[in-house]
């Protein structure tokens, strides 16, 4: 593996370590902004909304601009964007400026989100191996470094934009500099792109990858939103020990996806898949059922292992199905990442004051288990080279965002 590889791979999970740690610090400190801007309980939601509508609009876009622009570069500079925005999102004091704030934000992440993807899918194609899994491992380690910063601003009753900035000023110059050693991948033969050109046969072929990430974010979407909540409300837990099960599931997610890829080696995408799902539904399952706030502590601590290994290795599919048309795919896909997101925490907090909130639990398990059906679509496709797995192709790697 030469070092062009290597510096793509370490400035690649840098990047996703960064977009972690963005990420955690707008959504952890919602309360916070929703006290500097006065915005109504009412109105919140539509501000919270319009963050994932805007992305999923980034991520179209993404997938039109990818035919005339590398996505390391479009990667390069939606990242500083996104950090940008997320500065705005902390100094501003007029409703107004928050709303471009974070309309930027949402775009450029579905940008950056895209971009990211790509970049993975195309470089674990070129390792012929699985290393999807840690990207995303890194990115969760970016969401836990996040989710304790704002932590510590809470605790210390830091205005917002005393707390992003300094954050942002070490993340924005180390990604920018990382960027130059972003790599593209390999080049497709045009055989392989004129097979992925069929618009409908495309998206028939990508639909239940579509599904599987909508389900697993509809999963992830209730433990971040609900769990809380669940636990003091329904278990009866005391307030300090119900914000423990994120935490738990973040951690689990980091350990999870950190071991993922040497399963994948080792057993095959489609069986961690089905294992990450079975896992998902008996957290779900434990979580429905459970008498005391410490057994549902362990429910949420299977999702997190279970959850964990479902998007990084849809991505990865989509790359194998349409390896001539994969950003396309993968932008596309990466859709209904936030359909996901916005569908999860209004279906279970409507189902939860309709019924209960332990049958609300057991939609989003019943949704993690019809990935088992889709399950096939993980398995290693037939290639150009007549094999059913990837094969390096280190001779043929895309020139670096830097001219490598």
């Amino acid at each position: 593996m030469t070092d062009v590889l290597r510096r793509g791979r370490a400035s690649l999970a840098f990047g996703f370590f960064a977009q972690g740690v963005a990420f955690a610090l707008l959504v952890t400190r919602i309360p916070a902004i929703q006290d500097r801007y006065g915005i109504s309980d009412a109105l919140l939601p539509v501000f919270l909304a319009a963050v994932p509508v805007l992305a999923g609009a980034g991520s179209v876009t993404t997938e039109h601009l990818v035919k005339r622009v590398r996505p390391s570069r479009l990667l390069r500079w939606s990242q500083p964007v996104v950090l940008l925005a997320l500065v705005g999102v902390g100094a501003g004091d007029r409703l107004a400026g928050l709303g471009v704030a974070l309309a930027v934000f949402g775009l450029s992440v579905g940008a950056l989100d895209a971009s990211m993807n790509m970049l993975g899918v195309s470089l674990q194609r070129t390792y012929g191996r699985s290393i999807m899994l840690s990207f995303h491992a890194v990115y969760s380690l970016g969401g836990i470094v996040g989710a304790s910063l704002a932590w510590a601003g809470a605790h210390w009753h830091l205005a917002l934009w005393v707390s992003y900035l300094p954050v942002v000023a070490v993340l924005l110059p180390a990604a920018l500099v990382g960027s130059r050693w972003y790599v593209d991948g390999v080049a497709e033969p045009a055989a392989d792109r004129a097979a992925g050109q069929g618009g409908g046969l495309v998206f028939k072929l990508l639909l239940p990858l579509c599904l599987v990430m909508t389900f697993a974010y509809i999963g992830d979407s209730t433990v971040s939103n609900w769990s809380a909540k669940y636990l003091k409300d329904v278990l009866g837990s005391s307030e300090q020990l119900a914000t423990v099960p994120y935490n738990v599931y973040m951690v689990t997610t980091l350990l999870g996806r950190s071991l993922g890829d040497f399963g994948v080696r080792r057993f095959g995408a489609a069986a961690v898949v089905r294992l990450g799902a079975l896992v998902a539904a008996a957290g779900f399952a434990v979580v429905s059922v459970a008498p005391d706030a410490w057994l549902g502590m362990l429910g949420f601590t299977l999702l997190g292992l279970g959850l964990c290994v479902l998007v990084p290795q849809t991505f990865a599919a989509a790359g194998r199905l349409f390896p001539g048309a994969s950003d396309a795919a993968i932008a596309r896909l990466n859709i209904f990442n936030y359909v996901g997101f916005l569908v999860g925490s209004p279906l279970v907090g409507a189902l939860g004051d309709a019924w209960s909130y332990r049958g609300a639990m057991l939609v989003p398990m019943v949704l993690v288990l019809v990935t088992l059906v889709y399950a096939r679509s993980f398995a290693p496709q037939p290639d150009r080279y007549g094999g059913g797995h990837e094969r390096p192709r280190t001779a043929d790697v895309g020139r670096g965002s830097n001219g490598l």
